[in-house]
């Protein structure tokens, strides 16, 4: 190893797996990797350790990494036996086949009132479940394929998962996770500690979610959160990585908060298959409304957060609607003033913001004056922007100010949503350059973590 050695982050998204070796004291990207991961919206984990392998030799191995943390795509529900193997694929995130287990819970805690239901979750874990929560996700095991539950030796998420096969032990005592990941289960609450505000699990939400006496819950073995820079462990001495201090990760959106070096007052608005708005906060906050999700961010602040289904792929279905390329579209929408009159609600896979999974799309306002491609290519920008809008104040009302948005993604690099985000955003805005944001976080971390 190098007598200034390097810390590593890792991204293990829903699409690839990405690693990047950064110099601890600039952030300085010395080297960076890359490997795909599957299509859909369940995967077998062993799928993200061979990415992850595959993006480790891609980015020059870690011979010379003194610390590595892993950011994850959130929510996702991986099942392990006692001896630690996979029992089902993972439910990623967006899969959304737990929409109505999601709505099952949000009424039995209300006794049949949904209302009542919502603000109960509310106040118990600072979030009302969607279908992307891993509570939810549970339940629909639970009926759809009640076989599995008996097996159930311990329940993890992407990036405890990950961290945990990078240790090597095997041991399901060693599953860890962070507080930004455990405030986005559905099963963990806050607590006050000594340090300030952490998390601490509600088997009693386990039991419910599983339909399993509160005796069965508690043999589960769910990873110990940590603290924001507390250490994880080592990785796996087979493979000489025990050199390697490993940090506790984070979920991808508190990742990316921490790469982009997000602060009270700032929102970073992520423009990818879904979109995310998430603000840092000082204070917790709760929704009863369900919109936005008080979750954890990974320094000990807060992270409501707002997330759509649709994003990038508004442009993506409305560029296939009026048959012109990334360049020619952007440059249609913006050849006109407006979209005159034309209006797209663009649900294009049901929406969690709102929560309305079974909704569709509707292109509305049609008249022969409007009815081009440079309209329509208008309106599929502005049904964007307004959709995200609509995210931004749903975290504003809860009185988290936010006074300038950063926009990240892959639908950032759009022209037309560079030209018209602050009107249509009410907000300062900034385009930071193009970066693995959420490894970026993670290699943060290590960084501090190793001290």
């Amino acid at each position: 190893m190098s007598q200034r050695p390097h810390v590593a982050g890792v991204d293990t998204s829903t699409q690839s797996c990405k690693v990047v070796v950064v110099e601890p004291e600039t952030g300085r990207i010395i080297r960076q990797g890359k490997a795909s991961h599957p299509d859909g919206t369940q995967v077998h984990p062993d799928a993200w350790w061979d990415a992850f392998e595959k993006a480790v030799e891609a980015a020059g191995g870690l011979d010379d990494v003194a610390a590595l943390s892993v950011g994850g795509q959130q929510h996702g529900m991986v099942l392990l036996d006692e001896d630690g193997q996979v029992l089902r694929p993972a439910l990623l995130w967006n899969d959304t086949r737990s929409a109505d287990a999601a709505e099952a819970l949000v009424a039995e805690a209300g006794a049949g009132d949904r209302e009542a239901g919502a603000a109960w979750w509310a106040d118990a874990i600072g979030s009302v479940p969607v279908a992307s929560f891993t509570v939810t996700k549970l339940r629909w095991v639970a009926d759809t394929e009640p076989e599995v539950v008996p097996c159930i030796a311990a329940i993890c998420l992407p990036h405890d998962w990950l961290t945990w096969r990078i240790k090597g032990t095997g041991r399901l005592e060693d599953l860890t996770t962070d507080r930004s990941d455990a405030s986005g289960t559905g099963y963990a609450a806050r607590v006050s500690a000594e340090g300030g505000p952490s998390f601490d699990y509600r088997r009693d939400i386990l039991a419910t979610a599983l339909r399993i006496t509160p005796e069965q819950a508690e043999s589960i073995i769910l990873p110990k959160i940590l603290g924001p820079w507390d250490r994880a462990g080592v990785g796996d001495p087979a493979r000489g990585w025990d050199r390697i201090v490993l940090g506790p990760g984070t979920g991808d959106n508190a990742g990316a908060a921490l790469g982009v070096g997000l602060a009270p007052g700032d929102a970073l608005l992520s423009l990818g298959t879904s979109g995310v708005v998430s603000a840092v906060s000082a204070a917790p906050v709760q929704d009863r409304s369900g919109l936005v999700a008080g979750f954890a961010d990974a320094s000990g602040n807060w992270l409501p957060l707002a997330c759509t289904l649709n994003a990038s792929r508004i442009v993506d279905a409305m560029m296939r609607v009026t048959g012109l390329g990334y360049d020619e579209f952007d440059e249609a929408a913006l050849s006109v003033p407006d979209a005159g009159g034309l209006e797209l609600v663009p649900y294009f896979e049901g929406e969690r913001t709102p929560n309305l999974p079974d909704a569709t799309g509707t292109l509305s306002g049609m008249t022969l004056a409007n009815s081009d491609q440079a309209h329509v290519a208008r309106a599929g920008i502005e049904g964007l922007l307004r959709h995200m809008r609509y995210s931004l104040d749903a975290v504003r009302a809860l009185g988290a100010p936010i006074e300038r948005v950063l926009v990240v993604g892959g639908g950032a690099k759009s022209t037309a949503v560079r030209a018209l985000a602050a009107e249509f955003l009410d907000a300062r805005v900034e385009f930071p350059e193009a970066g693995e944001y959420v490894a970026l976080g993670a290699a943060r971390q290590a960084a501090r973590v190793l001290g």
